[in-house]
């Protein structure tokens, strides 16, 4: 059921060239699917990013984005939706794009970002795609910021790595805990 209730002072901004509902998942924690219809580009950008902004501040970090109706992206659009990812991996959650049109996927393809986002074709496996990652109880993958330069690195399991910017000997634990190793 589509309810833009869910997220306090969402109808309070529209645009004509982008329409978003809401529909909540209640088989996963946290979890919201955002039905996109129209296009972002530069445009509308901001209006796109503060709804989104909305969403994610109202504590859903589990955010499965319906492209179906979504007709067009810009590089501008895809710059916000890896906004979104980082914002959401840094609260335990994720992004996924479900329904991607082919000429709005060759986008993201083109600009190199498609390898940083999980795309699914129906509910069903977005919805259980969110389930595995509650029942597996796993913080990863998760960014993590090496101990010696700062510089951000994606960890995905437990285990020794070196800093691809410094060469330091990370370690990482199972809660996701960083340490000289």
């Amino acid at each position: 059921m589509i309810d833009n209730s869910i997220v306090q002072g969402f109808l309070e901004d529209k645009d004509d060239s982008l329409k978003i509902n809401l529909e909540k998942v209640q088989e996963a924690k946290n979890c919201i699917i955002v039905n996109l219809n129209g296009y972002v580009d530069g445009y509308n950008v901001a209006y796109f990013q503060k709804q989104v902004g909305k969403i994610i501040n109202s504590g859903f970090v589990n955010i499965i984005f319906n492209c179906y109706n979504l007709n067009y992206v810009a590089s501008t659009g895809i710059g916000s939706f890896t906004d979104f990812l980082k914002l959401v991996k840094n609260k335990g959650g994720d992004v996924l794009m479900m329904n991607v049109q082919p000429k709005v996927y060759e986008v993201f393809q083109l600009l190199g970002f498609s390898q940083f986002f999980t795309f699914k074709e129906n509910l069903k496996d977005s919805v259980d795609y969110f389930k595995k990652k509650e029942d597996s109880g796993s913080v990863f993958p998760k960014i993590v910021l090496c101990p010696v330069c700062s510089h951000r690195l994606k960890a995905v399991k437990v285990g020794r790595f070196r800093c691809s910017e410094c060469k330091a000997v990370i370690a990482i634990d199972k809660e996701g805990g960083i340490s000289l190793g």
